[in-house]
Formats: structure tokens, C-alpha cells, sequence
């Protein structure tokens, strides 16, 4: 199956794939089953047979599946082994704290810099990062050729910073601007992150089991 036919619901399942497999390698579990990997994720077995049938499937008859060998498989096919530069816009809490708290190597990342439009954060370290200057972007770029962006920046300027981002060859973002990046230009990937959102989703069923346990 050619990867551009693989649905997006395949693709953002690939992840979860990848974290349980490392929690299993890290308990020392040699090999599993679809079944014992449908009790753990709360997928049905069929449908995890499916999802890696579309990459090759990497499972034995009679045996299953060696996990050192399907965490490896599925790191190469996100690309974890590859790692790729990102750079981070917006030094503020919410894009520090990215900087500080993830683990961007193991997520095929290498975060190379940081950018913010407020002169009095530039000279900072953040994450052992220095902040640099939203106006030494192009140069930056060119020396560096990031392929990503974090957007860590307000509503309003996202896509403009976007835009400009794009003429300097960059084409994935990992948005939290609270904006739903939407780019004209072709071959962009863009991950919209709206943590407001999340929350919203638990609030409203937090609520309805608090109505059903009242009835």
C-alpha cells in the first residue's frame, strides 16, 4: 500500500504504537501479540493487525511480534531516526515550557532555536538555548535550514509568522497560537494544538457523568 493512501486516524495511532512499545521495552517484554497489545492500548486486535498490515505488518505466525524490532520499524517509519531541526517561536511561559519539558530527540526533532519579538528576552537561555531576535529568523534559517517550527506566538500574528516561516523552506508547524493555521501554500503539514480545546472535551464529560450518576 503506497504510504500517501494511509488514513490520517492510522497515522496518529502510529504514536501511541511507538509509546507503549517503549514502556514494554523498558520492562524488559521481549515479544507480544496483537492481543496482548489490544488489552494494553484498548484497540481491538484486528484493528492493530490492520494499522501495521499497512506498513508491511512485521508480525510472525505463531510467535507475534518482536517488540525491539517493531518499536525500531515504527520509529524509522515516523521518522524518529532522522532527526530533522526545529526552531521555536515565542520564548514566553507556555513556549519555554515546551522547550524545557520535551524530550525533542526521541521525537525526531532537534531544536536548534529560539525566537521571540521581545527584545528584552533575547539573550536568555532557555533549555540551554539562547533566544534570539524574531529579526535574525532569515539568517538563522539559511544557516541552519530548519524543516519545523513551534509556534508558541499570539492569535494574531500566527499567520504572518507562518508566512514568513514558509519563504524560509519551512513547511511543518506544530501550532499552539490558538489559531487555526491554515496555509494557501502546498506540501505544508501543520499540527493545530488547542489545549483549550482538550479541556473543553473533559468538562463536558466530566459533566455528563455527573448527570447520569444523578439520575
Amino acid at each position: 500500500m503506497k504510504r500517501e493512501n494511509i488514513s490520517i486516524s492510522v497515522i496518529r495511532r502510529l504514536p501511541r504504537y511507538y509509546r507503549f512499545l517503549q514502556e514494554m521495552l523498558g520492562k524488559g517484554i521481549e515479544r507480544t501479540s496483537s492481543k496482548e497489545l489490544s488489552e494494553r492500548m484498548g484497540l481491538t486486535a484486528s484493528q492493530i493487525r490492520q494499522d501495521l498490515n499497512c506498513f508491511g505488518g512485521f508480525g510472525q505466525q505463531g510467535y507475534g511480534y518482536n517488540i525491539n524490532m517493531l518499536y525500531h520499524e515504527i520509529g524509522h517509519i515516523i521518522g524518529t531516526d532522522n532527526p530533522q531541526n526545529i526552531v521555536l517561536i515565542g520564548a514566553g511561559h507556555l513556549g519555554s515550557a515546551i522547550a524545557t519539558h520535551m524530550d525533542f530527540a526521541s521525537h525526531g526533532f532537534c531544536l536548534v532555536g529560539i525566537f521571540d519579538s521581545d527584545k528584552r528576552n533575547t539573550g536568555t537561555m532557555v533549555a540551554g538555548v539562547p533566544v534570539m531576535h524574531s529579526s535574525e529568523l532569515p539568517a538563522f534559517c539559511q544557516k541552519k535550514h530548519p524543516s519545523a517550527a513551534i509556534l508558541c506566538i499570539p492569535k494574531s500574528g500566527a499567520q504572518e509568522m507562518a508566512d514568513q516561516l514558509i519563504e524560509l523552506s519551512i513547511h511543518a508547524f506544530w501550532n499552539f497560537s490558538h489559531y487555526d493555521l491554515r496555509t494557501k501554500h502546498e506540501n505544508i503539514v501543520v499540527e493545530n494544538v488547542h489545549l483549550g480545546d482538550s479541556l473543553l472535551t473533559l468538562r463536558y464529560q466530566n459533566n455528563h457523568m455527573e448527570c447520569e450518576s444523578n439520575e
